[in-house]
Formats: C-alpha cells, sequence, structure tokens
C-alpha cells in the first residue's frame, strides 16, 4: 500500500499556488475535520522546488484552553533557535515575556505602560519586527478555529499593514468550530488595497474521487463499483476517513484484487469503520507494543515533541522507544519533522489513541510528560499545568496554572485566566493558604473580563461558594474569599446574596485598608438589606476614615467614585458636592473604565431623583469611555438607563423593541434582565396590553423579592397596584404596595417613593383611609426637606391633589393637579403630565366647567395618542363620550403625511450615514440602540430605491433629501 496521492483538487492547489505568486496575499483554506487542508497546504508548498520561500509554520493546538500567542511563539522558536546576528531595534525588547530564553540577545524590557491596548500594540509591532527580521516571507497557521483571541488580533494587525513586504499568510481552519464573533472572520474584510485575496473551500469528495483516493493507495489499480459506492457512503468522502478505512481494510486482509478491480471479501461481514476513531483504534492494536506505547505518549503529550521527550513519557529506552517511532511512522500515524519532533499525522486519530488508555495509565504518561517537559528551557508552561493537572499532581499544577493565568492576564486575556483558575479551585487539593490567593486572582480576573456575566462567571460564582464550605479556611482567608465573592455578586444582580457575604468578609480585612475601604463602601450602598440609611451612612463615614491610609490614586478615585454614587442612592444631597469633585476621564484604561462606570452609576441615581438633564449627560460620558474600553457588560448597562431615560422624557418610539433586545443581551443578568422586563411592562401598560403589563410586573417583583433587591420592588408593586386600583380594587393594591412602601419608611429614602407613594395614597383614599393617606404624604414631605429630587417632589405635589380631590372641592383639585402637571413637564415626564392633566380636566368638569373640561379631555387624548399610550388614550376617549364631547380621530398608522419622503427621525439617521458613521455610532449619537438604526436605514433605502448602504449616501446626496431638510421638520 502506497501513501495517497492528491485527489479531487487540482483547482484549489492552483488556486493556492497561483494566490502565492502575487504577494503579499492572504489566502484562507477552510473545510471540516479530515478533509485535507493541511495537504493542499504541503502540496503547494512543494509545487515548485526552485522557490526559495522562508516559511513560518505554526500549529493551533486543540486545548482546552487556547495559548495566549501560543502558536505564533512556538513557529518562531522553532524557526530560530538562538537571534545570535539578527538585527533587532529597542522595540523588541518587548518580546522578553514571551522568549525568556532569547533574553541574552534581546535588547532591554522597555517601561510599562499604563494602557493595555498600547502594551498589546507594541507587542504587535515587536513581533512584526522580528518576522521580518528572520526574513519570513510566508507564515502558514494550522486550525486556526482553535488560536487565541490575542493570536487572532496579531493576525489582524499584521495583514492589515501597508508594506509592501508583508508576509504572505495562508490559514486553515474548521468553519463549523468558528463562533460567530470570532476576528478571523474580520480578516476577509478588511485588507489593504492591493492583497491577494483567495478563499479555498474544500468539499467532501464525491463518489469518483473517493475511488480515485483509494486506487492512489493501491497500486493505482481501480476498485469494483460496489466497493466505491459502499466506501462513500460509509465516509461521506472525507479522504482522510477513506484513508484512514482503506488502511484498516488492508491490515485485515480484507482486500482482494479479483477481474482487473479491488473489491471486499464481504460487503456485509466486516463493516468499514464508521468513525475515524475505531479504525485507529484497530490498526494500533495491530502494532508492536513499543509502537503502541509510542503512540500513546504522543497522544498524551498533545504537541509535536523530540524523541527525547516522547521517550521519556513513554518509560521505554532510547532504542525501544526508536524503535516504536518506526514502525508508527510506517503505519502512517505518526509524522516527524525537519527538527527530530514527533506528532500525529491527524488529530483525529490521536484523539482516538488518548481515549483508548486507561485511566491510571493517563495519570502515569501525564505525569513523565511533565516532569519531561519541566526539564526544558523555556518550560511550557501551559502544557506544564495541563500535564500535571491529568497527573494528579496538584501541587506542580497549582504552580503552572497560576503562571498560565498570570500570562493570560497580562496579555489581556481574562477569560482564559478565569477558566484556569476556576478549574483550579473546583478540581484541585489546594493548601488553605494558597485558595485566598487563587481566588482572589480568579475574582479580579472575572470582574476584568469585557464580555457580559456568563456561565463563566456564574461557575466561578459556584466554585467560591464550594471553597467557603470547606472547614479548614481561618476567618481571614475566609474574609478575604467572601470579599470577592460579594463583589462578584453584586454584578449578577444577586443583591442580598452580596451584601451578606460583603458584612461577613468586612471583619476579618483589617490587614489591608485598600479592601476593607472598598467592602464598605459597598456596605454604604442602599440596594439591599434591612439598614436605615444612617446605618449605611456610617458604613461609608468608616470607609472615608481610612482613605488617608490608601496611595493609590487608582483605589481613592475608585473609592471616591463609588461614595458618591452610594449617597446619590441614599438620597443625600451631599452627593452632587462630591460628583463635582470627580474627574472626567483619566490616563489608564482601568482608571477610564472606572470613571465610565462611577458615570453610568450617577447616571442611574439622577434618574431616581428626577434630574434628567443630569441623568443624560452622565451617561452618555459613561458610554463614550465604555465603548473607548470595549466594555459590553457596561455598554449594555448604560444603554438600559438610557431607554428608561428615554421612558420618562417620552421619547418611545423604537423603544419597545429595544427593551426586547435589552432583555436578551441581559438574559444570564437578573438585575439587568428584571429592568429591561419593567421597561417592556410599562410600554405594555401604557398601550392597553393590561394582561401583558401584569404578568410582566408581576415577574419583576417576584424575582426581585426573591433575589432581595428591595429598591427594584418599588416600581412593579405600584404599576400592579395602580392596575388593581383600575380594577376597583384597593385592597389588593394596599397588599402590594405595603412591604415596599415599609421598605421606604425603614430605610428612610424618600426619594425612592417617587412611584409608589402617589399609588398608595390613592389606593388609602379609595379604601377609606383618608388619614392614613394624608399622614404618608406629610413624612414624604418631611423626607425630601432640603433635597433637591424633583421627581420625588412632583410625586407629593400629586399626592397633595390626590388628597384635596377626596376632600371633594373641585376647583382647588383642578389647579392642584395642574401644578402636579407642571411639576412633571418640569423634569419633563410627558406622561405623567398627561395623566394628572386628565385628573384635572375630571376635576374642571365635576366642577361645572364643562367646556374648559372637555377641551383639555381632548388635548389629553390627542396628546396621549401621539406619545404610543394607546390604552390611556382609549380611556379617555370613553370619558370625551360620557361627556358628549366629540373623539378626535388621529391618524392610525402607516406614514404619516410622509409618504415615500424621509421622516424626520430617517433624515437624521441618513444624514450620519453620508457622514460615514456605523450603525452603533449613529445609535450613540442619537441614543437609539443598533436595532432600530437598522429598521430606519433599510426603511430610508426602500424610500429611496438603494440597493445598499452605499447606495443610500450616494442618492440622498443627488436626490438633494437634505434641500427640503425644512419642509420635512415643519411637517413632524
Amino acid at each position: 500500500m502506497s501513501a495517497p496521492r492528491l485527489v479531487g483538487r487540482d483547482r484549489q492547489l492552483t488556486t493556492l499556488t497561483d494566490a502565492l505568486t502575487r504577494s503579499p496575499a492572504v489566502v484562507l483554506v477552510e473545510g471540516e475535520a479530515g478533509i485535507g487542508k493541511s495537504r493542499l497546504v504541503q502540496e503547494a508548498l512543494t509545487a515548485d522546488p526552485t522557490a526559495r520561500r522562508t516559511r513560518l509554520m505554526a500549529v493551533c493546538p486543540p486545548f482546552r484552553e487556547s495559548l495566549t500567542l501560543g502558536p505564533v511563539v512556538d513557529a518562531l522558536r522553532a524557526a530560530q533557535p538562538t537571534l545570535a546576528g539578527v538585527v533587532l531595534t529597542e522595540l523588541a525588547g518587548a518580546l522578553r515575556p514571551l522568549f525568556p530564553e532569547w533574553s541574552a540577545d534581546l535588547p532591554p524590557a522597555p517601561g510599562p505602560l499604563d494602557d493595555a491596548t498600547a502594551s498589546r500594540h507594541r507587542l504587535f509591532r515587536a513581533l512584526t519586527e522580528l518576522v521580518r527580521a528572520l526574513g519570513v516571507d510566508l507564515l502558514v497557521v494550522e486550525d486556526v478555529q482553535w488560536a487565541d483571541e490575542v493570536t487572532l488580533e496579531f493576525l489582524l494587525f499584521l495583514t492589515s499593514r501597508h508594506e509592501a513586504d508583508r508576509p504572505d499568510l495562508v490559514l486553515t481552519y474548521r468553519p463549523e468550530d468558528l463562533d460567530d464573533q470570532s476576528l478571523l472572520l474580520r480578516l476577509s474584510s478588511r485588507l489593504p488595497a492591493g492583497t491577494t485575496q483567495v478563499r479555498i473551500l474544500l468539499a467532501p469528495l464525491d463518489r469518483d474521487g473517493t475511488a480515485s483516493l483509494v486506487s492512489s493507495m493501491l497500486d493505482r489499480r481501480p476498485m469494483s463499483e460496489e466497493f466505491a459506492a459502499f466506501l462513500h457512503e460509509r465516509t461521506d468522502g472525507i479522504p482522510l476517513a477513506v484513508e484512514e478505512s482503506v488502511r484498516l481494510l488492508c491490515d485485515r486482509a480484507d482486500l482482494v484484487f479479483r477481474a482487473g478491480t479491488w473489491v471486499r471479501l464481504s460487503l456485509s461481514d466486516l463493516q468499514v469503520p464508521p468513525t475515524v476513531r475505531d479504525s485507529t483504534r484497530e490498526r494500533v492494536g495491530r502494532l508492536s507494543t513499543s509502537a503502541q506505547a509510542v503512540l500513546r505518549a504522543a497522544a498524551a503529550l498533545g504537541e509535536p515533541h523530540s524523541e527525547q521527550v516522547i521517550s521519556a513519557t513513554t518509560g521505554l529506552g532510547p532504542a525501544g522507544c526508536r524503535a516504536g517511532l518506526a514502525d508508527a511512522a510506517a503505519a502512517g500515524l505518526l509524522d516527524g519533522d525537519d527538527r527530530g519532533r514527533w506528532r500525529f499525522r491527524h488529530g483525529l486519530a490521536a484523539t482516538a489513541v488518548y481515549e483508548s488508555i486507561p485511566a491510571p495509565e493517563r495519570r502515569l504518561l501525564h505525569g513523565r510528560a511533565g516532569r519531561a517537559l519541566a526539564g526544558l528551557s523555556p518550560q511550557p508552561i501551559a502544557q506544564l499545568a495541563r500535564h500535571f493537572r491529568e497527573a494528579g499532581d496538584d501541587s506542580s499544577w497549582v504552580t503552572y496554572a497560576e503562571q498560565t493565568a498570570h500570562r493570560a492576564i497580562d496579555s489581556g486575556d481574562h477569560t482564559s485566566a478565569v477558566l484556569h483558575l476556576d478549574d483550579l479551585l473546583s478540581t484541585a487539593d489546594i493548601p488553605p493558604s494558597d485558595r485566598p490567593r487563587i481566588a482572589r486572582t480568579a475574582a479580579l480576573a472575572a470582574l476584568g473580563r469585557r464580555e457580559t456575566v456568563d456561565e463563566i462567571y456564574h461557575h466561578l460564582v459556584r466554585t467560591l461558594r464550594r471553597t467557603l464550605e470547606s472547614t479548614d479556611l481561618s476567618d481571614r482567608q475566609q474574609g478575604e474569599i467572601r470579599n470577592y465573592l460579594g463583589r462578584l455578586l453584586i454584578n449578577t444582580g444577586e443583591a442580598e446574596a452580596a451584601l451578606a457575604e460583603l458584612e461577613q468578609a468586612v471583619a476579618h480585612l483589617g490587614h489591608d485598608p485598600v479592601e476593607a475601604a472598598k467592602v464598605m463602601t459597598y456596605l454604604g450602598w442602599a440596594f439591599a438589606g434591612p439598614w436605615p440609611a444612617s446605618t449605611h451612612l456610617r458604613w461609608l463615614q468608616r470607609a472615608a476614615e481610612l482613605v488617608p491610609a490608601i496611595h493609590s490614586p487608582a483605589d481613592r478615585l475608585s473609592l471616591a467614585g463609588n461614595r458618591a454614587a452610594a449617597l446619590l442612592m441614599l438620597g443625600e444631597e451631599a452627593a452632587w458636592d462630591a460628583i463635582a469633585d470627580l474627574p472626567a476621564d483619566a490616563s489608564s484604561p482601568a482608571e477610564r473604565l472606572d470613571i465610565a462606570r462611577i458615570n453610568a452609576n450617577i447616571g442611574t441615581g439622577a434618574l431616581l431623583w428626577g434630574r434628567y438633564s443630569d441623568a443624560g449627560r452622565h451617561l452618555a460620558h459613561a458610554l463614550l469611555l465604555a465603548e473607548s474600553e470595549k466594555s459590553e457588560r457596561l455598554q449594555n448597562n448604560i444603554r438600559l438607563e438610557q431607554a428608561n431615560l428615554d421612558w420618562f422624557t417620552g421619547r418611545w418610539e423604537g423603544l419597545a423593541e429595544r427593551a426586547e433586545e435589552l432583555g436578551e443581551l441581559n438574559r444570564d443578568r437578573p438585575g439587568a434582565y428584571l429592568a429591561s422586563v419593567r421597561l417592556s411592562a410599562r410600554l405594555a401598560a401604557a398601550r392597553g396590553r393590561r394582561r401583558t403589563a401584569q404578568e410582566q410586573f408581576r415577574l419583576a417583583l417576584d424575582e426581585a423579592t426573591r433575589l432581595g433587591a428591595l429598591d427594584d420592588t418599588l416600581e412593579p408593586a405600584a404599576a400592579l397596584a395602580r392596575l388593581s386600583l383600575g380594577d376597583g380594587e384597593p385592597g389588593k393594591a394596599l397588599r402590594v404596595t405595603e412591604s415596599p412602601l415599609r421598605m421606604v419608611e425603614e430605610k428612610r429614602v424618600w426619594v425612592w417613593a417617587t412611584e409608589i407613594a402617589p399609588v398608595r395614597v390613592e389606593a388609602l383614599i379609595a379604601a377609606g383611609d383618608p388619614a392614613g393617606a394624608r399622614r404618608l404624604t406629610t413624612r414624604l414631605a418631611r423626607g425630601l426637606r432640603h433635597r433637591n429630587a424633583p421627581g420625588a417632589r412632583a410625586a407629593l405635589t400629586l399626592c397633595r391633589a390626590l388628597l384635596l380631590a377626596a376632600d371633594g372641592d373641585h376647583h382647588r383639585t383642578a389647579r392642584a393637579f395642574a401644578r402636579a402637571a407642571r411639576a412633571w413637564d418640569a423634569l419633563p415626564r410627558p406622561y405623567d403630565a398627561l395623566l394628572a392633566r386628565e385628573r384635572q380636566a375630571g376635576a374642571l368638569l365635576s366642577a361645572g366647567g364643562d367646556q374648559a373640561g372637555r377641551e383639555l379631555l381632548t388635548a389629553v387624548y390627542e396628546q396621549l395618542f401621539r406619545l404610543g399610550a394607546r390604552g390611556d388614550a382609549d380611556r379617555v376617549a370613553q370619558e370625551l363620550r360620557a361627556n358628549d364631547a366629540a373623539v378626535p380621530r388621529p391618524w392610525r398608522g402607516g406614514r404619516r403625511g410622509y409618504g415615500d419622503r424621509l421622516s424626520p427621525r430617517e433624515l437624521e439617521v441618513v444624514r450620519l450615514v453620508v457622514a460615514g458613521k456605523t450603525n452603533r455610532e449613529i445609535g450613540r449619537i442619537l441614543s437609539k440602540s443598533p436595532a432600530t438604526v437598522e429598521q430606519q436605514v433599510r426603511s430610508a433605502m426602500r424610500k429611496l430605491s438603494a440597493p445598499s448602504r452605499t447606495a443610500l449616501a450616494v442618492r440622498a446626496v443627488e436626490t438633494g433629501v437634505f434641500a427640503e431638510d425644512t419642509g420635512y421638520l415643519s411637517g413632524s
């Protein structure tokens, strides 16, 4: 039997070799496992033996966690054992952490940079310089689907440069293993002009191709039609599966040459193995004992290694290992390179062998592999961590896993660090003295992730909770772990659980003033727990007393920002002075992200106070910083609060879609998800979808109660009470508001009462307890003294109007509701202002002012309808009919008055499209979600008959739509 030749790939081979003659080139070779990607690249590189190229060959191994820049680093080490004679600039000193074995030849390391993005850019420039200095003109990276994010970013960096002498790039990958957000997908869309770009898709062989492949292995003699059809059906034309199946058939003497063709002795008795795993295992079983030992060692090692490392892993002597290598290579299972390193020809074959190894032997092999690799210089620390983990050597695993995690953090790969350390904490037998240190690093890595809260985050929370169940931790060790667990729980929305952990932690953090002050500041937040505001203020005061002992500017900034936001949530007027002293920006990414987070919290607090201008300003600034630092999780938080701001200020267009989108983005974060549910429920209630609103508000109330997020119970309780009052059930309204209002009274944070106080007052009056309603109004007024909280003060004005209405003085009642409407307008909260004017109109009608009452009610109806509160508009329409007034017939759908012209909002979007802005940038500028922007762009494309975004920009300019700007606006 011969090695198979390349079959059915002539066109792809020509395409690849031609592309490599037109530098600079980027070639993407994609196909499923075993399809022949590596073989195609090998054939292309040997197609013209006269072509002299300096190649760099990199492979991305299928580790559980990808190694940061591992493929590139390993390829460079393989290509250049020493840097002697290589001329490099001082920039190359940035490579010292990656290549410690070259320290004698590398320039000194440059100074550290505060900006992680700048550090990474410098590292990429240094790697590019090294590649150029080595004369590399072709970089091949195989199995890129397993590459880490930093390696992909480097490839993007390399290809985006405009140098004419940049190396050609050939990448192989499996598309089915690519995430939709993989950076690899950008390679084909962001290449500089003049780059030869080729994408080669390898498909399975057809039946004729399968027959040709088999024939090339069997003396080029044909195979029977029946055998060809059978083999193609069993292997689906995957070249690797075909090759391995044929080898097994030959090993078992199941093929004979009969009547001029190859046939199987039986098509039914002995089935061709359906998987590479089965065929590989049986082939291995027929090899010599030494070959089997070598294959098991190579499978355990997982990466190419020298004969010496393989020998040490097998436990065989040099002679036995050499004989085993020869047998395994002859069987076509192993390949050696020109540096004497050996690896499996196919990854699937390696997996098949590895899975067949009994667990005790696996541990033995990994232990030997770890000890062998520990003697190398430099040490492959990620490999060492994996081997010692699988060997059950927890002490060594801890050592190398921590080193791997720190290297990942230094490269900005916080997710890999979390995965390594979470695995360590949940699996290894770690001494109690080491657990707090590892837990701290894991938690900080999790808090430093830019991704949304996901299963990785939740798994670490569960791991830390299990760690705390151990009985061998000291109080101090438990305190350190609880500190970070509490901070993680804040991000998951488990407020009460977070408070409990932090309260237990602070008692044991006296040795660390920074952490103690942070925990005390968190305890100063009023988001959970039964404490009154005075208790939270005492925690904040205790934290402030520790600040003189803290010298880090970053820590001081964080504490000052958290203190200001905490004071705001407590309804303390002093918060605004503290906010005024905060910086607007910082130089380091970490501090910029902290300022973004602080501004987001201030924006949330300003919403609570009803200071919507302040809220909008702080949220916009927070979003700008969060986008610059690429913090996806924080961006989602800010956009959610901006959507709430739009609800309050009456900008409802597209808000339902934004609420749904934000809900999907925050499924794994209960607090944020429930906030999006409340937003959807508000819209549903205003539009008359009472049942939907009731179900959503009930969900929000029950979940907030379960999580202990007491401040999040106020709005849904108030909303459910309003629905109950509408049904004529004041008793239900009182029951649902009793516990949330009691929490406000106990905490004495009356700025929280904006939503719940008026509906509670109305329910008390309806239940025949006007005295209770007056007492509540008096407590609210007392709690708002000396506080510039326009939202809560507008609610107080409404409460007073409701009390006057209960007294039956309709003239005074009308004036009181007019004052309430003006108070809401001043925020502005147009929806609440209209509801107050509806009550004003009712009072006017009751006072005999029929004409004024009907006119006001008509105006309220029209404005509610235009706002989108169709349910409320329908109620007002019934009131108009009951008072013998005509109900206006406002426009009910379609593009009102615009026809095929652009609406003012579409015009805004198109103007920014012409300016070259992306949907995300437009959304930020106009405070809209990207989904809403996309919808308006498509509408504009349809109206202007533009087939693409570029055509839309051209058509808008050509048709002069901007010249009609005045006309559009006047019609809005």
